[in-house]
């Protein structure tokens, strides 16, 4: 069948699959711009919280990997638990992947996806109309910003990086904060990091946690239990069963499944970042948001704590670091009546053993997946535990 499967997104889930469906041969088009939610969504000085073990896109073919990409382009190699890989050279490693295995990739966006009676019809921003035998959304973190209601109340006209309230995927760079006061609101990594890099610009931080204790890091690697499996994100039996046995996940109770993806490797900073972030950074913690308002171009925040505290704090800037959330409704390019056949549950629309919807032929990767398949859709290693399992679902349907 020479009809395409069409991959929609061109982060790591999205290139990873795109590569898995090239290797079997199968007919495949890719839509997006490379890595573009690590380029332009974070920060200018932020690092990968995952390890070099656990950064690598899977792909079949051999030769891939962050490694391989060091070596051949001459940049630093990151091969110990150590070591620290930035963004930037991470967006590299996606680019360069991008090109040797998805050199096919086109830049364009789909603008609408609807059922067909075998399969689907797409357009694209271009103009063209094609139709595609399956379709897989690995569209990223793409329109899931979350930003808690007691402060998008404040800001009608929404969020925004030059207003008095922005979310950490509006920012590219955190500079211009230089010697203004930011409450950064959140406890995990993207919060503490975003933290230090605005104190690194000249700006006075303080971090809003609503946690009863001071925000927390994890331990270096030569303090983590030795008694343990070890995984890509430390060494634990529960992080072993959730790296290497997701598909057990999906048969949790919908509610079992939407506190773990929420809690597991939840809000705690990188071991690296303590240094960094201890006596630079002020924490207000065991403090709920009540309701915000902007005065004269700033905002000020209700508080309420669990200990009887009830106050307002100021701010120049409030930033929230509050994380995503998978809504159905943001992937507007899928047509009303493909979204109302979605089954949903957890957080996510619920999918098979092979990664399809309950809509034949419509496939889910990344961060929503997460929902069917756990915590490890949300890290780049759950590339080598999704793309082949969604490649061979693909091929058998041929």
């Amino acid at each position: 069948m020479n009809t395409p499967v069409a991959v929609i997104g061109a982060g790591p889930f999205g290139l990873s699959t795109a590569a898995h469906l090239r290797a079997r041969g199968i007919p495949v088009r890719t839509f997006g711009r490379p890595m573009v939610s690590w380029s332009e969504h974070m920060p200018a000085g932020m690092v990968l919280k995952s390890t070099p073990a656990a950064s690598s896109i899977d792909t079949p073919q051999p030769g891939h990997t962050l490694v391989d990409y060091c070596a051949a382009s001459g940049e630093r190699r990151y091969e110990s638990d150590w070591d620290i890989i930035p963004v930037e050279t991470f967006v590299r490693y996606g680019q360069w992947f991008q090109q040797r295995l998805v050199p096919d990739l086109e830049e364009v966006r789909v603008v609408s996806v609807d059922r067909q009676r075998s399969g689907f019809e797409l357009k694209l921003d271009s103009g063209e109309q094609f139709s595609a035998r399956a379709v897989v959304v690995a569209t990223g973190l793409t329109g899931f910003a979350h930003v808690p209601a007691e402060l998008a109340d404040a800001v009608p006209d929404g969020p925004s990086p030059t207003g008095p309230i922005s979310h950490t995927s509006q920012h590219a760079d955190l500079s211009g904060f230089a010697g203004r006061e930011v409450v950064v609101v959140g406890a995990g990594q993207s919060a503490l990091e975003s933290a230090v890099l605005l104190a690194d610009a000249g700006a006075s931080v303080r971090v809003l946690a609503r946690g009863r204790q001071a925000v927390g890091f994890g331990a270096p690697p030569d303090r983590q239990p030795k008694l343990r499996p070890e995984t890509p994100f430390g060494n634990a039996w529960s992080l072993y069963a959730f790296s290497y046995h997701a598909d057990g996940f999906r048969y949790l109770p919908a509610p079992t499944r939407q506190f773990l993806v929420k809690r597991v490797l939840g809000p705690l900073g990188a071991w690296w970042l303590r240094d960094r972030f201890v006596g630079r950074v002020q924490v207000s913690a065991g403090r709920r948001i009540v309701r915000a308002r902007v005065e004269d171009g700033r905002p000020v925040l209700s508080l309420r704590g669990s200990d009887g505290y009830d106050g307002e704090l100021a701010a120049d800037h409030v930033l929230a670091a509050t994380g995503y959330r998978v809504d159905l409704g943001a992937l507007d390019f899928l047509g009303q009546g493909l979204r109302t056949e979605l089954a949903v549950g957890a957080g996510g629309p619920r999918l098979g053993a092979g990664f399809e919807s309950s809509v034949p032929g419509l496939y889910f990767t990344g961060l929503p997946a997460a929902a069917s398949y756990g915590p490890v859709m949300r890290f780049v290693c759950g590339t080598e535990f999704a793309s082949p399992r969604l490649a061979r679902s693909i091929a058998q349907t041929r």
